[in-house]
């Protein structure tokens, strides 16, 4: 099958507006008569959901929460990208455009971020419009920070809660069309099944997660928003119940899958703290802007520190290495988080790790109390202000920015971060891969769309902080409502899609079979087991750190676990109640054929790119000898900027497992 990505000819920065001069249109007295199913309602589906059903589509939308609030959106933290420019610091579309495709290690489709950069603006002022509360200056105008991997500040936030409040907005706005009767909300719902008639998606097969009940539901085309897929890893910074199976099940069906061993390793999460954990908490990339990254320089301190025998507050300037100053002084500790996660990775593998596994370093603030103290006395007419009272002033302005999240670090580590430093590590937190999408944001399924993380346009092989909620946002609300469009004029005289069909019968029977094999079958190990175990051999041999030997490893190992869930999973329950194991018995399927496809992919890629580092041939002491660094590091060390003429890399798109490399232009 030959890949055709639609993007416009022309200029990158005259292609949407051209292309939007030119797209099929759906008359408002037809919108009507069109059905559209949307999957998942974080903020992408539910800005899609919103602005769908304002425009007049009938939109029928699906969460597995009881409640599109609990969408892992929800999460989100540090701030959402646009270039605004209301700091006059020299940002501009083109430089936040520029900024994500480098940051994403070249491997991002650059007219699809373009139009991200282009459409960003507009994010803020429906945001605003909504009543979003955005944090702002003493004068009252949208304030801004800056995030890892830019020279400019360009990050609009609320607090630590921008992702809450975003959807709250998006939510409001569902709500509304809701109480219309132009979206038809279903909510503790799972996408099981996607239906295709004649070619086209045409609807789904959902179980309703409270009475068990397997339903029908047709439209005239289906939107999956149902967000990435980093719980293959087991612990992640996701939601426990995020998974990847509305992706998975549309890729079973014939759309292709990109770049999915393009995973993001955050670099500022609460380290893991035993082997009972179930999930990792992250601790937003904004605290950056503050605090500065370091371990002791002593591998004896260290040892100290570990043992509780001495303190990091007890160490002085010249015994902390603060090595992201020290390696990268133009960006120092905002560098992109695939290098700040790489860096602490291997500071922790030298021996430098703070805590009892030897996987944290610090996080500091004690500057910045400093800083702001000696700022706010100034300000205040305090002449002569002691240390004491120079911190607490210190201490109010960065509550004022993130007491949110001191506050969560402490409840969940049980030390005050204001008077030590916080403990971070690497962990795994949003994927870049997914569902492959044109430019119109179409799978290779006419009439399915994949939208905000589900899909792969974006961000290569690294994405930059803040750019997610941006995704999302542009995707839902400014992006597919115009090119859904385009495919949906050719169904204004269809009618309603029947659920009475071959393709509806075949496509229920094989979820229900597959729901009786789960509750019929009496194996010996719980649901959890497989998946802890899928999660050590992706981390061990898919994570930060990979090599040819143990991604061959991994796909045998990972083959062989999915025979014996298959043989020995055990189920509790029935089928016709609420069965949390029975649904995540679903989910831990989809991951284990995702996870070999992962392997695979990971495989061919013979080179160090995003966050995970490639290493090959095994010295004769067995220490692994690492293969130089992709061009990335190097750019960023680099004084200058990189070539920009050739953007595209060769693109690894997959269908049913088997490995197909495609490219694309």
């Amino acid at each position: 099958m030959a890949l055709d990505s639609k993007v416009p000819k022309g200029p990158i920065k005259d292609k949407w507006t051209e292309y939007k001069n030119h797209i099929n249109l759906v008359n408002p007295a037809n919108k009507r008569h069109i059905d559209v199913i949307v999957v998942g309602t974080g903020l992408a589906g539910g800005s899609a959901s919103a602005t769908l059903a304002e425009l007049g589509y009938n939109v029928k939308a699906f969460a597995y929460q009881d409640s599109p609030r609990r969408a892992h959106s929800i999460a989100a933290q540090g701030g959402i990208n646009a270039a605004k420019n209301y700091q006059g610091d020299g940002d501009s579309t083109y430089r936040l455009f520029y900024d994500t495709v480098k940051g994403g290690d070249y491997r991002s489709r650059e007219a699809n971020v373009y139009r991200l950069a282009e459409v960003s603006a507009n994010i803020i002022d429906q945001c605003v419009a909504q009543g979003v509360p955005f944090a702002r200056d003493y004068g009252g105008l949208l304030d801004n920070r800056s995030f890892g991997g830019v020279l400019v500040s360009r990050t609009f936030y609320a607090k630590g809660q921008t992702g809450q409040q975003l959807l709250l907005g998006a939510y409001s706005a569902m709500n509304r069309q809701i109480a219309r009767g132009k979206i038809e909300m279903f909510n503790r719902h799972e996408m099981l099944d996607v239906v295709i008639v004649d070619g086209k998606a045409r609807g789904i097969i959902a179980r309703n997660l409270v009475t068990g009940e397997i339903e029908r539901h047709s439209a005239h085309a289906v939107v999956i928003a149902s967000g990435g897929y980093g719980n293959v890893y087991f612990l992640s910074t996701n939601a426990m119940g995020s998974n990847v199976t509305a992706g998975w099940k549309v890729h079973k069906k014939g759309a292709f899958f990109a770049n999915p061993c393009y995973t993001q390793i955050h670099p500022t999460c609460i380290p893991r703290s035993g082997d009972y954990q179930s999930k990792l908490t992250l601790m937003s990339e904004s605290l950056r802007n503050d605090g500065r990254i370091w371990v002791p320089k002593n591998l004896e301190d260290v040892k100290l520190i570990r043992e509780g025998k001495k303190k990091p507050t007890e160490l002085t300037e010249d015994e902390r290495d603060y090595y992201l100053e020290r390696r990268y002084p133009a960006f120092g500790n905002l560098v992109p988080r695939d290098v700040a996660s790489r860096a602490a990775k291997e500071r922790c593998d030298a021996g430098y790790g703070v805590n009892a596994t030897g996987e944290a370093v610090y996080l500091d603030f004690a500057a910045s109390f400093v800083r702001y103290g000696t700022e706010q006395a100034k300000i205040q007419g305090i002449v002569n202000p002691t240390d004491a009272k120079i911190k607490e002033l210190g201490q109010e302005i960065v509550k004022a920015k993130y007491g949110n999240l001191f506050q969560m670090y402490e409840k969940i580590v049980d030390e005050n971060p204001y008077e030590t430093p916080m403990m971070i590590y690497p962990a795994v937190h949003y994927t870049m891969g997914g569902v492959w999408v044109d430019y119109n944001l179409m799978t290779t399924i006419p009439g399915c769309y994949a939208i905000g993380e589900a899909n792969f346009s974006d961000h290569g092989a690294n994405r930059l902080g803040a750019s997610a909620l941006m995704q999302g946002l542009a995707d839902g609300y400014f992006v597919l409502p115009y090119t859904i469009g385009d495919y949906l004029a050719d169904d204004i005289r269809t009618g309603k899609i029947p659920t009475d069909t071959p393709e509806f019968d075949a496509a229920e029977k094989e979820v229900a079979d597959r729901i009786k094999f789960f509750i019929n079958n009496k194996g010996t190990h719980s649901v959890d087991y497989y998946h802890k175990k899928l999660g050590k051999i992706m981390w061990d041999k898919c994570g930060m750190s990979r090599n040819a030997e143990g991604l061959k490893e991994a796909i045998q190992e990972i083959s062989d676990l999915r025979t014996d869930f298959w043989k020995n999973v055990n189920v509790p329950g029935d089928d016709h109640e609420y069965n949390e194991q029975l649904a995540k018995a679903g989910r831990v399927a989809d991951f284990l054929e995702l996870g070999e496809l992962f392997a695979k992919d990971a495989l061919v890629r013979e080179e160090s790119a995003g966050g995970h580092f490639r290493e090959e041939h095994q010295t004769a002491d067995g220490e692994a000898k690492r293969l130089k660094e992709f061009q990335f590091v190097s750019a960023w060390e680099y004084k200058g900027e990189p070539k920009d003429a050739v953007l595209h890399k060769e693109e690894l798109v997959y269908e049913n497992i088997e490995v197909k490399e495609r490219s694309y232009k």
